[in-house]
């Protein structure tokens, strides 16, 4: 556990944060996007998102809502976060749903959660008219956020703020004054995986608001703050952090068009600070050092972070003037990077660190909501996904030879528990702690080092333990690779062989190999992690390899689905 760093606002729940960030940063940009026309934007301040808020919850009440739950689906935008709002501050119990699932799986979790409404984008409207007319689960309302008027039993999310004002001008309170019960489920997210493995994870207000002031105490967004909104928003990572975070704090959101599109979103809405996944600043980051490269500047450019780190010592910070060109590619004014959901490549996070771009780690799960340890703007190491959350306690459990084990919490941000899973729930806690599933160790400064995760683990015959992702970091590094994932498959001995699928780059083997062939390109990765393997002990040697082109089996935040892929390939 880490001493709180910065002051924060106390909060009881999200309608309490709505109202006393509301007060203080009432007249600042909360969102911001272009509109038709060129090189203008249209703002909505915080003053006006927290009235359009009050105005849905009134209308949502008024529809007969109250106490009832309600989905939320579709693309990062201003709406999906109003529709999350107006049913979690008053009118009932907020179901955010993955919008990147198929049409049978979005079905079942309908079924499964009991939703009686759900808001969605126009690309679910068929979809969602259908379900309706099955008459699946208790659906009863359907409200589009892009329809402009109600039409065919489908309600105009925009119509709804408009009755909801007039409501407002009435004097109907039943929103306003709404009371919310802190410590009961406010919220209900599902875990990634197919319907069958999903757990539903129950929040409350008091889980996440313990979490926003975790964050606000030892990690500083401002109100100047511009933040870039990128992994989906049902994503417990992204909602918290990147959602409601900034509405807590006062910062400016605007949303990333898409991957293709972050260095051009970067530039043109000046952003300081983004959270994502470690993929993508790794792809980002060895993106910028090709281009580097081909200008013939890497030398240079080692030169020059040798320079500012000795500088630094005498506390001469010229980084972002010494390497204004990266800067400037990455908008001119990022500050900070926040990586999650799975372990950052240490050279990377040095890189970004060296060329004075703020990178650290967080870690959390869902069902701590979600955030359990991130380096802090006083406490970072390198590799370290940072001391625990000054409201959280944890422990290592069970630890073998090398101190690592598997990492357990408890605290006020842990979930209420699994929904309708008993089950689940005996499994999820040891004597009141809540097992992660994770391995790993704290060191004698506090810092917690993820190792892997426990059923991810290879063990082989001599008792053994090989990390998965330790090897994938390494592997990973190798230029063309795009992604690998190493696994165990047995042997008639008994023992498990080390294996690696490797996803190779075409352009890049193009480019550096002068190769599309894929026995070539075999041949020169085996050789490649055979230097891989000389680094290290002979019992984590990879002894096995295949390669492909074709992307590895993800969930929608980019995590390798292990189970899917092995199935595959044995």
């Amino acid at each position: 556990m880490q001493e709180r760093i910065h002051k924060i606002v106390e909060i009881t729940d999200l309608k309490d944060m709505l109202k006393k960030s509301g007060e203080l940063y009432g007249d600042r940009s909360a969102y911001r996007f272009k509109t038709d026309e060129p090189g203008k934007f249209k703002i909505i301040t915080h003053k006006e998102y927290r009235e359009m808020v009050d105005a849905l919850g009134t209308a949502f009440i008024k529809l007969g809502l109250k106490g009832k739950r309600i989905a939320v689906i579709g693309e990062n935008r201003y709406e999906w976060g109003l529709s999350y709002l107006a049913v979690a501050c008053g009118t009932g119990i907020v179901v955010p749903l993955d919008k990147a699932l198929p049409e049978n799986e979005i079905k079942s979790l309908i079924e499964r959660s009991g939703v009686e409404a759900i808001c969605y984008s126009k690309k679910y409207d068929e979809v969602m008219k259908k379900f309706k007319a099955e008459g699946i689960g208790n659906l009863k309302h359907l409200i589009s956020m892009d329809l402009e008027k109600h039409e065919d039993g489908v309600y105009s999310l925009k119509e709804l703020i408009e009755r909801g004002r007039e409501l407002l001008k009435e004097g109907d309170r039943n929103f306003i004054d709404a009371k919310i019960d802190a410590d009961n489920m406010g919220m209900l997210l599902f875990t990634s995986g197919t319907t069958s493995t999903s757990k539903a994870v129950q929040l409350a207000h008091k889980t996440i608001c313990t979490n926003l002031m975790d964050i606000a105490s030892v990690l500083e967004v401002k109100e100047d703050d511009t933040m870039l909104s990128f992994l989906p928003l049902h994503h417990a990572f992204e909602c918290t952090a990147g959602f409601l975070y900034p509405l807590y704090k006062g910062a400016e959101v605007v949303f990333c068009e898409g991957i293709k599109h972050i260095a051009d979103n970067l530039k043109e809405y000046q952003v300081t600070a983004m959270i994502s996944v470690p993929i993508l600043f790794e792809n980002m980051y060895r993106r910028v050092l090709k281009t580097v490269e081909k200008q013939g500047k890497l030398e240079k450019l080692k030169k020059g972070v040798r320079i500012s780190n000795m500088l630094l010592k005498l506390h001469i910070d010229v980084r972002k003037r010494l390497f204004k060109d990266i800067h400037d590619a990455l908008g001119g004014r990022v500050r900070l990077f926040v990586s999650g959901a799975a372990g950052l490549d240490p050279e990377v996070e040095k890189g970004y660190n060296d060329l004075g771009i703020r990178t650290i780690q967080g870690y959390g799960l869902t069902e701590t909501a979600p955030i359990i340890s991130a380096c802090t703007d006083k406490r970072y190491k390198l590799g370290s996904v940072g001391p625990i959350f000054p409201s959280l306690e944890a422990r290592i459990a069970h630890k073998d030879e090398d101190g690592i084990g598997e990492i357990q919490v408890k605290g006020p941000s842990v979930m209420l528990g699994y929904y309708e899973n008993e089950e689940a729930n005996k499994e999820a806690f040891e004597d009141g702690w809540f097992r992660t599933g994770d391995l790993g160790y704290i060191d004698d400064e506090g810092f917690l080092f993820i190792s892997g995760r426990s059923k991810n683990v290879i063990v082989l015959k001599n008792g053994k333990n090989i990390f998965p992702e330790e090897l994938e970091n390494l592997v990973n590094r190798i230029e063309g690779v795009s992604e690998s994932m190493v696994y165990g498959k047995p042997e008639a001995d008994g023992d498990t062989k080390v294996c690696i699928k490797i996803v190779y780059d075409e352009e890049v083997m193009k480019e550096m190999y002068k190769t599309t062939d894929e026995t070539e390109i075999f041949d020169i990765l085996n050789k490649k992690v055979k230097e891989v393997n000389k680094k290290m002990p002979a019992y984590k040697y990879i002894r096995e390899i295949m390669v492909t082109k074709e992307p590895l089996i993800k969930t929608t935040t980019a995590k390798i689905k292990r189970h899917e892929e092995l199935a595959k390939i044995l």
